[in-house]
């Protein structure tokens, strides 16, 4: 993405959710200059951070002993409780010099869990303000180091990249010079030429899965751009595999809501789909159920509906898993059901008492 793209993805993320975006970009690109454009214009304040030139005391804070107990001074750049709303740039955040430096910056840069504060060691940040991360791409064109696999996991990858159109709207908006700007109107590549491929080695993960979620129903972004991000967080294979699914709205598998509650719209899908797809609609149904087990009774209806044009070896395991929520068991197991139930329950009864 380029500069202005950037700048529209940490808006969304910065306003809407409390994730943690880490943009990489090669020297000179405008990271920081974007950065410091988008605090301009949502009109919070800007603490930048230069993490190579910072020790741990500088993270931490100076240690006191007040009676017997030990505290860490609150460190000159960190923005108080009652400070506007403030975004804290960590900069160069794989050129800090020493080990412990980036294992203190670890626990800041973590998205928070939920309902509790972002933290370093002893210090609690308002909720009112947010964290940046820069980088330059470990290509081996700059002295930086390599960033845990952890770490880069609990970040959302944003890569940035030269774009002479949007570089040339820049130099317009600030007056530069007219025969710099014309000479690059007819020689745009020098410009900037474009370094190593910036490839983090991001794969999916369960806590990757949660952020592209956390994306999703907080924030929008237009055209392609939803991809770029969400590459950043599981990988470029599965953010193309999960946008394609996306797109496919035809082979998609029912949902359990959908089973539940439009069973009427669902049932000649229902019937339709493959063993593989059956088998998503399916685990959705286990697991909705065995967080919300207490069935209304059209949704009961709608599961046994389901149930029923199962093929018969799905069917039975199917309920042998359903008869394992204890909810689910009694409603299912009505006289009522037992055109459709019975012969399960009796297969799965034999089983249980074979030697």
């Amino acid at each position: 993405m380029n500069i202005e793209q950037m700048k529209l993805v940490l808006k969304e993320i910065l306003t809407k959710t409390d994730l943690t975006p880490c943009v990489v970009g090669h020297r000179g690109v405008g990271k920081t200059a974007g950065i410091v454009q988008v605090c301009r214009e949502i009109g919070w304040r800007y603490a930048p951070l230069r993490l190579g030139q910072m020790e741990v005391g500088d993270l931490v804070g100076i240690p006191f002993r007040e009676d017997n107990v030990m505290h860490w001074s609150r460190p000159s750049w960190w923005p108080a409780d009652e400070a506007p709303p403030t975004l804290v740039h960590c900069d160069e955040l794989n050129r800090a010099q020493q080990e412990d430096t980036l294992q203190a910056i670890f626990q800041f840069v973590e998205p928070p869990t939920e309902g509790l504060q972002r933290a370093l060691h002893t210090h609690r940040l308002a909720t009112r303000h947010k964290v940046v991360v820069t980088i330059n791409p470990p290509d081996g064109t700059y002295q930086v180091a390599t960033l845990d696999r952890a770490l880069i996991d609990r970040m959302v990858m944003l890569y940035v990249e030269s774009d002479f159109q949007c570089w040339a709207r820049y130099a317009a908006s600030r007056e530069l010079d007219s025969e710099v700007r014309g000479f690059l109107a007819g020689n745009s590549a020098l410009l900037a030429k474009q370094g190593a491929a910036m490839d983090m080695q991001v794969e999916p993960t369960e806590r990757g899965w949660e952020m592209v979620s956390t994306l999703r129903q907080h924030c929008r972004f237009p055209g392609d751009l939803a991809m770029e991000v969400y590459a950043g967080i599981i990988g470029k294979e599965a953010a193309i595999t999960f946008m394609r699914w996306l797109a496919d709205r035809e082979g998609r598998p029912l949902t359990a809501r959908e089973v539940l509650d439009d069973w009427d719209n669902a049932a000649q899908r229902a019937a339709a789909q493959r063993d593989d797809v059956q088998a998503a609609t399916i685990n959705d149904l286990l697991t909705t159920l065995q967080l919300t087990p207490q069935l209304e009774p059209d949704q009961e209806q709608h599961l046994i509906n389901y149930i029923a044009l199962l093929p018969r070896d799905v069917r039975f395991g199917f309920v042998k898993s359903l008869l394992r929520i204890p909810a689910v068991a009694l409603a299912i197991s009505q006289d009522k059901y037992d055109t459709v139930i019975y012969e399960a329950i009796r297969v799965i009864g034999a089983e249980v008492s074979a030697p």
